[in-house]
């Protein structure tokens, strides 16, 4: 079981760093338990665990990982939890996004340097609520993931390229994922290669390696982007309630589009994903005015 502690360049919160990384509640390669927070993923070298300890005494983050990707889960370790980020890049141009980094100044973007971990879950994402996006998350690793090494017996790896594209139709139906995304997912792994060469690109283009694939948009490659460099601007396009949360809260006006929001978050060129994220840490969100959207179900049609 190998271990590494690293120590923060300044201010840092483990947990707001990496949230971002967990699909909900019950995510089987996620957790927070304690303090600590684990996550289990399929690295270059095969599956691993990760078990990270923030130390406020020492002001320090203890790791120790397990399984045949315990040696590259600590090589990466310093990107993963926002080493190579630069908050400072960043200049507050609006009070609200002064007063939210003044908050939370430990909060950095974390660069998980693998892509398919992040956009089969985006890809499971679109066009539904959360709660349904998660819970396929959920229910295809505990039936075709593979147990993460380590000593929590809960925890799942996702599935390799090859087991993603052996998943039946109706497994993919009974966890309530529809044939448009499975289909995308199944692209995805057939071109697993490709898609891992975008976390050694830039934005730009790995951005254009990402939407070559058919039922990749703007949006999935975005919020794949986001945690697979940790890239500050790349900002979400495309999403339900974003434009409305970062218009109300900019402006107080309500229905903001996303021409309208790339419009208030101009002065953040570069950093538009940052400064978008501490928007949101803000909470400060519109009234709701109508009925949380239902949940749907395919599996029972």
């Amino acid at each position: 079981m190998p271990a590494r502690t690293w120590v923060p360049p300044g201010p840092y919160d483990l947990h707001r760093t990496l949230c971002v990384l967990q699909r909900g509640p019950g995510d089987p390669a996620f957790a927070v338990r304690g303090g600590e927070v684990w996550r289990s993923c399929r690295t270059p070298q095969g599956p691993g665990t990760l078990r990270l300890a923030a130390r406020p005494d020492t002001g320090r983050v203890d790791a120790e990982a397990w399984g045949p990707g315990a040696d590259w889960l600590l090589e990466q370790l310093p990107d993963l939890l926002g080493e190579s980020d630069d908050p400072a890049q960043l200049t507050a141009r609006h009070r609200i996004v002064h007063d939210a980094r003044r908050r939370h100044p430990g909060v950095r973007l974390a660069r998980t340097g693998l892509v398919l971990e992040s956009l089969i879950p985006a890809v499971l994402e679109q066009k539904v609520t959360s709660d349904e996006a998660y819970r396929a998350w959920r229910l295809l690793l505990q039936r075709h993931g593979e147990p993460a090494p380590g000593p929590w017996e809960r925890m799942r790896v996702m599935p390799e390229p090859r087991g993603w594209a052996l998943i039946p139709s109706w497994e993919w139906h009974r966890a309530g994922v529809d044939a448009k995304r499975s289909d995308t997912v199944l692209r995805a792994v057939r071109v697993a290669r490709r898609m891992e060469e975008a976390a050694r690109m830039d934005l730009a283009d790995a951005t254009r390696r990402l939407t070559a694939i058919p039922g990749i948009g703007p949006w999935t490659a975005a919020e794949t982007l986001q945690r697979t460099l940790g890239a500050p601007d790349a900002i979400t396009i495309g999403d339900l309630h974003l434009p409305k949360i970062i218009g109300y809260a900019l402006t107080g006006r309500r229905g903001t589009t996303d021409a309208q929001m790339l419009e208030l978050l101009a002065p953040y060129a570069g950093q538009r994903h940052r400064a978008a994220r501490l928007i949101l840490l803000s909470g400060i969100t519109p009234p709701r005015r109508a009925p949380r959207f239902p949940v749907g179900d395919i599996a029972r049609l």
